[in-house]
């Protein structure tokens, strides 16, 4: 699944070529992705100028004057300005055209993605309530320590929860939680301020990498016969467990938090 910096490396990708343009039409070939998709797409996107391409999370919008195009790439979903005459595939669900001939394509096989719509001056109910982005000034370890004052849950749920800072998935909780010292199991009120300040540095800086690493493959997102291959993970203990840590040669370790699949050293972190 997509995380933040594959999300933000596809934002930089498209925005140089959607910023400035107006849309000429929008062609859905369905009706729905994950959910319906609102009538005000193709009521009111048509001949609006794109003013600027923004990422809210895990989330793209496209803003006009007239309100924001909302997209989510689910699990599989691809966006790329192709030549009109680009060939369609099977799950080539949605096409905005552009006034220099081209079309910005949104391309899911599993349509776990989503195309919505929001008003202008309104915030999407899916936007509604998320946390920092962590790459802001507002995202730090002062802010993690006071959310995390009598929580019980452990520190990676706590990090990965959107109403805490946004995008800090599955992959960049456990790496930065590797890199912090700390292990995953603890209870999120237990950690100290010192800790959450070198864990909220080790979320800035492995987001940061990723996304630098993913610019390797902007001009994938112009590319008619491929997909954008984003970048290649660099991995500590994600997916590793039982094999020995880069580090200290230990066995790692794991267990599911959260219904999610969660690897540390014992050695590294404690």
């Amino acid at each position: 699944m997509p995380e933040l910096p594959e999300v933000e490396t596809t934002r930089r990708g498209l925005a140089p070529h959607l910023e400035g343009r107006r849309v000429t039409g929008v062609t859905l070939r369905r009706p729905d992705l994950r959910w319906p998709i609102p009538a005000a797409v193709c009521e009111r996107l048509p001949g609006q100028r794109i003013e600027a391409v923004e990422r809210r999370a895990k989330y793209l919008l496209t803003h006009t004057a007239a309100g924001s195009a909302l997209w989510h790439l689910g699990m599989s979903g691809v966006m790329r300005v192709l030549p009109a005459s680009a060939p369609l595939g099977p799950h080539d669900h949605v096409d905005v055209g552009l006034d220099d001939g081209r079309v910005l394509r949104f391309t899911d096989p599993r349509r776990f993605g989503c195309l919505l719509w929001q008003p202008p001056g309104e915030v999407h109910e899916l936007l509604a309530g998320l946390g920092p982005e962590p790459l802001s000034d507002a995202f730090t370890g002062e802010t993690l320590f006071t959310a995390s004052r009598g929580k019980k849950a452990s520190v990676k749920t706590f990090v990965m929860d959107q109403a805490v800072v946004v995008g800090v998935g599955n992959i960049y909780a456990a790496e930065a939680l590797f890199e912090a010292g700390i292990r995953p199991t603890t209870p999120a009120g237990r950690v100290t301020r010192e800790r959450y300040e070198r864990l909220a540095a080790a979320v800035k800086r492995i987001l940061g990498y990723a996304i630098e690493r993913g610019g390797t493959t902007l001009r994938d997102f112009l590319n008619p016969d491929g997909l954008p291959g984003y970048f290649e993970q660099e991995l500590f203990v994600y997916g590793r467990e039982g094999e020995a840590c880069k580090v200290c040669g230990t066995a790692l370790k794991g267990q599911r938090l959260g219904q999610r699949a969660t690897v540390w050293c014992p050695r590294c972190q404690r």
